[in-house]
C-alpha cells in the first residue's frame, strides 16, 4: 500500500516550478518533435526531489563565444561531430545496444587476461536512498529477519549510475532517432532500456588520469578536459584505446569538493565536448566519470558530452568515484584492467544503480 501510493504521489505531482521540459508520455516539453510544447497530465516534477534529476541543467543560455586556444573546433565542426557522426543505424535500424556491440565475447575474453593480482577496486559512491525504512519481523521458534524498503532517484550527482540510450535525447529523437514521445511513458520505455545490457558490460578499462597529468589536484573551471589532452594522457601513461573499451576520465572532484568547490549549478569543471571526438575517434563503448559535462558551454549545445549516449550509443557511467581507482593504477603503474558493470535488469527502466569494479 505504502508503495502503491508514494507511485500515485510520484507520477500526479506536476510542477512547472522544476523548469518545464520533464516527462516520461504525452508531449515532451521543450523537445521540437512534439505537437505541443504544453505538459500533459503524464508529465511530473515533484519540485524538490526531482529537479536536479531531470531538468539537466548541462544546457546553458550563454552566447557563443571564440576560444583562443587554435586548437578549439569551430560551431560547424563541433556540430557535425554528432550529425554526421551518429551510429544510428551501424548494428541495425532496431538495435537497443548501442557501442556496448563493440565488446565482442573475444574482447571480454582478452579483459580476463588483464587480471594478475587479484585486486579489485569498486568505482561506486556509499548508496544513500533518499528513502529507506527497514521492518523487523520475529519468529515464533526463536531469531527473526529484516527487510529493506528504498526509495530513490538515481539519475544526477548522488548515487552511481549507468544511464541506459532512452534516458537522453535532443531534436532529432533518442536513440536510433526514435520519437520519445512514443518510446517513454508512466510506465517506463519501450526502447533503448537498461535491459538491454542486462548479461553486463564487462571489457578492458582504461583510465585516464587528468589531475596526476597536470601535476594539480583537480580540474578547475577555468581549464576543462580536452579531447587532445586525453590522447596526450593516454601517451603519457603508456595505454592504447581500443575499440570497446570502458573510458574512465578522473578530473578529481572530490579533491575539488574537499577544498571548498561547488558542484552544482553553474560554471562546474568537467569534460569540453572536444572529448567526444576522442570518444568517437576510439569507439569507446562506455563513459565513466566523476566530472561531468563542464560549464559554461560555448557551443550552445544541450548535452555536449552526454550526447555520446544517444548519438554513438555510449553507455554512461555517472558519479562514479574514480579516486581510489586513480590511487590504485598509480600504486599498480598499470591503467589498464578487467572492468565489470553489472546494471539491474529492470524492464522499461531509463538506467540503474550500479557497483561497477575494476580488477587488477
Amino acid at each position: 500500500m505504502f508503495m502503491a501510493s508514494s507511485r500515485r504521489r510520484f507520477l500526479t505531482t506536476v510542477g512547472a516550478a522544476a523548469g518545464g521540459a520533464a516527462t516520461f508520455g504525452g508531449r515532451v516539453a521543450g523537445w521540437a518533435g512534439s505537437k505541443s510544447g504544453q505538459i500533459t497530465s503524464d508529465s511530473f516534477s515533484p519540485a524538490e526531489l526531482l529537479k536536479q534529476h531531470i531538468t539537466k541543467p548541462e544546457a546553458t543560455s550563454a552566447a557563443i563565444v571564440v576560444q583562443e586556444d587554435p586548437r578549439m573546433p569551430t560551431q560547424e565542426e563541433v556540430e557535425s561531430w554528432y550529425t554526421d557522426r551518429r551510429n544510428w543505424g551501424r548494428w541495425g535500424a532496431d538495435d537497443q545496444r548501442g557501442a556496448i556491440n563493440l565488446i565482442t565475447p573475444e574482447k571480454t575474453v582478452a579483459a580476463t587476461r588483464l587480471v594478475r593480482t587479484g585486486r579489485k577496486v569498486s568505482t561506486s559512491r556509499v548508496f544513500e536512498p533518499e528513502q529507506h525504512f527497514i521492518r523487523k519481523s520475529s519468529r515464533a521458534t526463536g531469531g527473526g529477519s529484516v527487510v529493506d524498503y528504498y526509495g530513490f532517484i538515481y539519475h544526477g550527482q548522488t548515487i552511481t549510475h549507468i544511464d541506459a540510450l532512452c534516458h537522453m535525447w535532443d531534436t532529432d529523437g533518442m536513440w536510433q532517432g526514435r520519437d520519445p514521445d512514443v518510446e517513454l511513458t508512466t510506465q517506463g520505455a519501450s526502447f533503448g532500456t537498461i535491459d538491454a545490457w542486462s548479461d553486463g558490460i564487462i571489457t578492458r578499462g582504461v583510465l585516464l588520469d587528468v589531475p596526476r597529468h597536470r601535476g594539480v589536484s583537480y580540474v578547475t573551471p577555468d581549464s576543462p578536459v580536452h579531447g587532445w589532452e586525453l590522447e596526450e594522457i593516454a601517451r603519457a601513461q603508456g595505454v592504447e584505446m581500443e575499440p570497446g573499451d570502458a573510458l574512465l576520465v578522473y578530473s578529481g572532484k572530490d579533491a575539488f569538493v574537499r577544498d571548498g568547490g561547488v558542484y552544482a549549478g553553474g560554471d562546474r569543471p568537467g569534460l569540453s565536448v572536444t572529448c567526444a571526438k576522442f570518444i568517437r575517434d576510439h569507439d569507446v563503448s562506455l563513459l565513466g566519470w566523476d566530472m561531468m559535462d563542464a560549464r559554461p558551454n560555448p557551443y550552445g549545445l544541450t548535452f555536449p558530452v552526454h550526447g555520446v549516449l544517444f548519438n554513438y550509443g555510449v553507455a554512461l557511467l555517472d558519479n562514479a568515484l574514480l579516486e581510489p581507482l586513480a590511487g590504485v593504477c598509480a600504486e599498480e603503474n598499470r591503467y589498464e584492467f578487467m572492468f565489470m558493470g553489472l546494471p539491474l535488469k529492470v524492464a522499461g527502466g531509463t538506467g540503474s544503480p550500479a557497483n561497477p569494479i575494476a580488477m587488477f
